[in-house]
């Protein structure tokens, strides 16, 4: 569409204000932004909309619109809520560049232009495969009947011969083509797009996996109803979907490239709805939490556990056992992002199977936050155990107590599956980090299990890596201490323990060092110590010798061999 024919349409209350001579400039889309510098989010062709919140002098206004002139934008439109009228300086910026300035009258939602824009710009370029979308996207918002994504991405494979999935930050298939996309597939394009956002770059991203070229869009809805665009990428990088199309869209003239982010705004319809579906599993999560947390009774929190059981487990009448996921995304360099929304959703994410498909196989995963922490509660489904053989009378033993069906949940498998996109997307200021409870069958323990995923999740804090995770298996052992330890004192103890034997060994080669070792994790055996190093037992007692010589330390003595090993685990 062109510039000149919003101001035809009085609904949008637009005011011109400047650019009349470049009215004819074609519309190619619209975007709603307040950040001082938004390049990395243009492509070219947009009108975009402002409420003025990065202006705070008159100085402010050259550079933007520079920026704006510099990306290609087709106009700009400012709103009048903030400042009452437009800023002279602002005119004057935009007359300089060219760049041609609407006023937008406070009556008037962005988000009207918004979808005005969108619908002008699908319709007049995209034909009647649009007009085919348009009316998907009707039923879709009217109701369930409207078939989801599937629906459209079955008409990009009908109309434009298009294969296309719609994956989640993960790269977990949510929908997709008749040919489901392999596992590592979605997880490398998931991984890709991941890391373009966190880079600023502009969809569709270019990416070659397994020899295919993909496009990948991002999917977000910024029609009426959406909620309000981040502010900071970084809190929502890790929760959008995205739609993978098997073709490089660099080639596409700018009607199917319109198109395309049309479907993406489809789609978000249905995410949008997903989110709406899982209020009520994420509300019973925060009543049990809070409950937890305050000490409420056991019966209290029992009463809530049998409220939430329906929901999280339709049609299993047995209680169910529960694992307790604590996770805790943290950003760098000081940054206001609030960690506790980012983790909630992402954890909704990461505790599905990869392998599932469909975007509501979250249906049994209740997550709360409170702060920068995200908790979940997973149910593990119990089924009767059979009733042992009868006593001498014959009449049949008592029936013994329900049991998990599975093993629940292992940490490292939670994240087999999802730490390289997931790697990607935190990038270089990022952590996640998790920690999961042993199975809990009793409102008694559930306090318990979540006192232990914390303390798994902070032993998981002190690892390296961007993604890290520990389960409860791991808080039975004293290594766990050892990451809590400052860092000056392992220095001074590692340093007192082990440097005489390391600077004897450069002078003499004599292996000290790996005789340690060996000696230690033979639990002081000396002839399987012997065996394992290939040496004589005398040579072995004589460099055992030299090493308690060195050190002033006997290691026939249980504290001192556990001295020892513990500064061999923390150098």
């Amino acid at each position: 569409m062109r510039l000149r024919a919003l101001l035809e349409t009085d609904a949008l209350g637009l005011r011109l204000l400047g650019g009349e001579d470049e009215l004819d400039r074609t519309v190619r889309g619209v975007m709603t932004t307040d950040l001082r510098d938004p390049s990395r989010y243009l492509s070219g062709g947009e009108l975009v909309l402002t409420g003025l919140a990065w202006r705070h002098s008159a100085e402010d206004s050259e550079p933007f619109v520079r920026i704006l002139a510099s990306a290609g934008v087709a106009g700009l439109a400012a709103g009048e809520a903030e400042l009452g009228a437009i800023p002279d300086d602002l005119v004057q910026a935009c007359l300089r560049h060219r760049l041609p300035l609407f006023a937008v009258n406070e009556s008037v939602a962005f988000a009207t232009i918004t979808e005005h824009v969108v619908r002008q710009v699908s319709g007049e370029r995209a034909g009647d495969l649009a007009a085919v979308v348009d009316r998907h996207r009707r039923l879709m918002t009217s109701g369930p009947a409207g078939g989801g994504p599937e629906v459209v991405l079955d008409l990009l494979g009908s109309d434009l011969d298009l294969r296309a999935w719609v994956l989640s930050p993960t790269g977990r298939q949510i929908a997709g083509a008749r040919t489901p996309l392999p596992t590592e597939v979605g997880a490398a394009l998931a991984g890709e797009h991941l890391a373009a956002t966190r880079t600023g770059r502009r969809g569709p991203h270019r990416a070659v996996v397994a020899g295919t070229t993909y496009s990948l869009f991002p999917i977000r809805n910024t029609g009426r109803g959406a909620a309000p665009a981040a502010r900071d990428v970084r809190e929502t990088v890790l929760s959008d979907w995205l739609l993978a199309v098997e073709a490089d869209a660099g080639d596409w003239p700018a009607a199917r490239l319109d198109l395309l982010q049309g479907v993406t705004q489809l789609i978000a319809v249905e995410r949008d709805r997903r989110d709406a579906a899982r209020t009520v599993r994420r509300r019973l999560a925060q009543e049990v939490l809070e409950l937890v947390q305050t000490g409420a009774a056991p019966a209290e929190i029992a009463a809530r556990l049998r409220v939430a059981a329906p929901v999280l487990l339709p049609g299993l009448g047995a209680a169910p056992h529960w694992q307790v996921v604590v996770a805790r995304v943290e950003w760098g360099d000081g940054s206001a992002v609030e960690g506790g929304p980012v983790a909630q959703a992402l954890l909704e994410e990461v505790l599905v199977d990869p392998a599932t498909t469909g975007p509501d196989s979250a249906d049994r995963i209740a997550v709360a936050h409170t702060g920068d922490e995200a908790i979940a509660l997973v149910p593990l489904p119990a089924v009767p155990a059979p009733v042992p053989a009868g006593g001498p009378d014959g009449e049949p033993g008592e029936p013994l107590p329900p049991a998990p069906t599975g093993p629940g949940l292992h940490a490292d498998a939670l994240l087999a599956a999802v730490r390289a996109p997931l790697s990607a997307g935190l990038a270089d200021d990022g952590r996640l980090t998790l920690g999961v409870s042993a199975a809990v069958h009793s409102a008694e323990g559930l306090r318990g299990a979540l006192e232990e995923a914390r303390h798994a999740r902070r032993v998981a804090a002190a690892r390296p890596g961007r993604v890290c995770a520990a389960g409860h298996h791991e808080l039975a052992s004293h290594v766990l201490l050892l990451p809590f330890v400052p860092d000056d004192v392992r220095r001074a103890f590692t340093a007192r323990l082990l440097d005489p034997l390391r600077d004897y060994d450069r002078r003499h080669r004599a292996e000290l060092i790996p005789t340690l070792e060996a000696f230690l994790d033979c639990d002081g055996s000396w002839t399987r110590c012997a065996t394992r190093l290939h040496l004589h037992v005398n040579t072995l007692r004589y460099r055992v010798g030299r090493i308690e010589q060195l050190t002033g330390r006997d290691l026939s003595r249980l504290e001192d061999k556990l001295d020892f090993f513990l500064a061999l685990r923390m150098s």
